[in-house]
């Protein structure tokens, strides 16, 4: 995973939504929350490009290029 996701800054806890977050040593790119006192980190798993909606339009573009190219031949 690359090094700007994992220390990306967050802006609120994903428990409380506070807002008063800071970095800690350990774990590695852990967040903790002032307000409520977790520890936590956040990762990026996977990002699931079927579902974006300016990828859609253009994979559905190219699709009838394609169709078009192909009719006229």
């Amino acid at each position: 995973m690359s090094e700007s996701i994992r220390s990306s800054a967050l802006y609120y806890c994903p428990f409380c939504a506070e807002e008063d977050l800071r970095p800690v040593e350990e774990p590695q790119g852990a967040w903790r929350c002032n307000a409520c006192a977790r520890v936590f980190t956040v990762s990026l798993k996977a990002v699931d490009a079927t579902h974006i909606p300016g990828r859609l339009r253009e994979e559905a573009e190219l699709r009838q290029a394609e169709f078009e190219k192909e009719s006229t031949s």
